[in-house]
């Protein structure tokens, strides 16, 4: 043996090895963990109304025609076109068919624009309707004061300015680009040759032309007198309500949850496997809830916010000059913003950069940014996509009121289900398989409604991705 290798270490074990000993040991084991589960706070944060017949009916008073204010666009042949159909937004062509709505939208000529770029100057002549195709601009006009005042932030598929180009009037305001853009607009011209040839449409024209047709959107007048000395006439008036109110059924997430019996006889402790399985499935079924409840095309709050409640970000990123617009839109009991992680997140960056940071208060027992004293909500079902295309790296942000009595945003569900393991969802045995397969069938039962137009109200186009460079 060299002298200069080390004799190998021979060790005798002593006592139990840890790995031996570990054979009659008891696992401390954790239930089940789930990446998926969030908070969930819209379904915390909303006052639950329990429908007794499965069917909710809001009734409003009468309220005049309303559609999303904007008209749609498609490519064709890689160049913009107007959806003839959409050509209904505007009040007097409401009634029109079809064919008379196709010539309208050929006659849209595409123009391109710049950051910066005046499209029409105020007082010049409205000699087009604009659409809006993509990006962004403002309304701006000449203060009391001699200053530049900002009327609104337009962006995509909204319009400019229909009174103005109806009447043949002069621009009530200036149109300047915020960011580059593409807009498809349409002469005077084109309407008036479709009024010579239709009879009624000219009527139509000239009814809105002349104060005939009230702003959509509008509520009927309720006649009043106030003020007056002496004895005068009294007005005579009553309230009237719309003819066919909104109802709201319940929909519903479902699926059927499969537990083997071998599974539950064999292997049912210390948790039990059924109930183990049913949990996680419950929290799915309310994952999707909340989902649907924002995003759904006919009841989802994003696709429920009435025209003139929509704001532009104006630069861009959520600043606090944004949220006061929102807050002016919903400035009656305003309870909640709803908004994606990100935009919260980029909302604090514009507050810091500004040195207005937002105060945290304790709700739902987590600490949560808030503006003018309400929570911003986070939530991950608020549409905030990645990667590329037009729509990358930008979300919207919700403000809300809620309560039946405010007048606000409810939930609904249904006032008892049989076998009702949570309110509003079921867990119902549909017996067992030859396989000898247990199925539970496992439903939850919601819907969502907006009780009046100023309730709701949202932020759109908000950019994510923008930091700020302090050093």
């Amino acid at each position: 043996m060299n002298p200069l290798e080390e004799a190998p270490v021979t060790t005798t074990r002593t006592s139990l090895s840890p790995d031996t000993a570990r054979q009659l040991a008891t696992t401390t084991k954790t239930t089940p963990q789930m990446r998926g589960i969030t908070p969930r706070y819209l379904l915390r944060a909303l006052p639950w109304v329990d429908v007794e017949s499965g069917v909710y009916r809001v009734n409003r008073r009468r309220t005049y025609v309303l559609g999303d204010d904007r008209i749609s666009t498609h490519t064709d042949q890689g160049s913009p076109r107007v959806v003839p159909g959409d050509l209904r937004e505007i009040p007097y062509l409401r009634e029109s068919d079809d064919a008379l709505l196709g010539q309208l939208a050929d006659a849209f000529t595409e123009s391109s624009f710049e950051a910066g770029q005046v499209l029409v100057q105020e007082g010049d002549a409205a000699e087009h309707l604009w659409v809006i195709v993509r990006g962004r601009a403002e309304k701006r006009a000449a203060g009391r004061y001699g200053d530049e005042a900002l009327i609104q932030v337009i962006g995509d598929g909204q319009h400019f300015d229909l009174a103005a180009w109806t009447k043949a009037e002069p621009m009530p305001y200036s149109v300047k680009a915020v960011t580059p853009g593409v807009a498809l607009r349409v002469e005077r011209s084109a309407l008036a040759g479709l009024m010579d040839r239709d009879a009624a449409l000219r009527g139509t024209v000239e009814s809105y032309a002349a104060g005939g047709m009230p702003a959509p959107g509008t509520e009927a007048p309720i006649d009043l007198s106030g003020g007056h000395v002496g004895e005068v006439d009294l007005p005579s008036t009553y309230v009237d309500y719309e003819d066919v109110p909104r109802e709201y059924h319940m929909t519903l997430a479902q699926t059927r949850m499969m537990v083997h019996s071998r599974v539950a006889d064999l292997y049912n402790g210390p948790m039990d496997q059924t109930r183990t399985q049913a949990n996680l499935t419950i929290q799915a079924l309310r994952e999707r809830q909340e989902n649907l409840m924002l995003n759904h095309p006919d009841f989802g709050l994003f696709h429920n916010v009435p025209t003139g409640q929509r704001v532009q970000a104006r630069t861009g990123a959520p600043t606090p000059d944004d949220l006061d617009e929102l807050l002016a839109r919903v400035w009656k009991q305003p309870a909640y913003f709803i908004a994606h992680p990100r935009a919260i997140a980029a909302f604090g960056r514009e507050c810091t950069r500004r040195g207005v940071p937002p105060v945290t208060d304790t709700r739902f027992g987590s600490p949560l940014l808030t503006w003018r004293g309400v929570p911003l909500l986070p939530s991950d079902k608020v549409p905030c996509p990645n990667g590329s295309g037009e729509a990358a790296g930008t979300t919207e942000i919700l403000l809300i009121r809620v309560g039946e009595a405010e007048q606000g945003v409810v939930g609904l569900r249904p006032a008892a289900v049989p076998d009702e393991v949570e309110p509003g969802l079921s867990m119902r045995n549909m017996g067992m398989d030859q396989k000898g397969i247990t199925s539970y069938l496992m439903t939850a039962y919601f819907n969502t409604a907006v009780l009046v137009d100023d309730a709701i109200a949202v932020l759109q186009n908000v950019e994510v991705s923008k930091y700020h460079d302090y050093a």
